[in-house]
């Protein structure tokens, strides 16, 4: 099994997870979905404190802890909601990360940023989208991941944006043990091709907003040139 291969459960579990999902699931039902279709298409264990899916939704989205305290928020999903989906299959030891925000309007899942209709829920969609476009247009294999949390962190505020990550990183190298990850943070002088995987992740809001944002994937450099997986 490769990381591409574990990558791909969760994405097939993001998008499976997409169609079913509906106004008036409890959030425990849709964490017992996830985590079951994930050991459906192979996972055999999750990496990430034995939490296969974090769900969060409404202004609970805002919430940024570690899986060592998650307990599954008692929550219904409304006919206008936000939802937040973070899942972390493991294949012999081989990890998958990767999140999700997603949207109801009206009931239905929004399946484009832009047709979004809520303005707020709309721009911050776009910001996640425009952060992992400018990880792709900054990052190079020389630099480092302190030099990374600066210029992020730099282009979350000057976007009117601010990181809600408990520990203030933005993301981690993909190793085969929980204790080995660096972090996307301040003092890491380690060179981001030093690296084999790592994710970019930022959690972020509006000051004062009641909603959070997240858009997760695992990035590798070939031949210097940065790749998503």
């Amino acid at each position: 099994m490769t990381y591409t291969e574990v990558q791909a459960i969760a994405k097939k579990t993001m998008e499976y997870t997409r169609k079913i999902i509906r106004p008036g699931m409890h959030l425990t039902e849709i964490r017992k979905l996830c985590e079951d279709k994930l050991r459906e298409l192979g996972a055999d264990s999750f990496w990430y404190w034995d939490v296969g899916a974090f769900v969060f939704a409404g202004s609970e989205t805002t919430i940024s802890i570690s899986g060592t305290e998650y307990q599954t928020p008692d929550r219904i999903i409304g006919m206008n909601d936000i939802i937040t989906i973070d899942l972390s299959p493991q294949v012999n030891k081989i990890w998958g990360d990767y999140a999700r925000t997603i949207i109801l309007e009206d009931g239905c899942v929004v399946d484009s940023t832009a047709d979004i209709m809520n303005p707020e829920w709309k721009r911050g969609l776009e910001m996640e989208e425009r952060l992992h476009g400018e990880l792709f247009r900054c990052a190079r294999p020389d630099m480092t991941f302190e030099e990374l949390y600066f210029h992020m962190n730099a282009f979350i505020v000057e976007n009117g944006f601010i990181n809600l990550d408990f520990l203030g990183n933005l993301g981690h190298s993909i190793v085969y043990e929980k204790k080995d990850r660096i972090y996307i943070e301040k003092g890491n002088q380690h060179k981001l091709g030093d690296v084999a995987y790592f994710t970019f992740e930022p959690h972020i809001s509006v000051a004062g907003s009641k909603y959070g944002y997240k858009k997760e994937d695992i990035y590798f450099f070939e031949n210097e040139k940065l790749i998503v997986l």
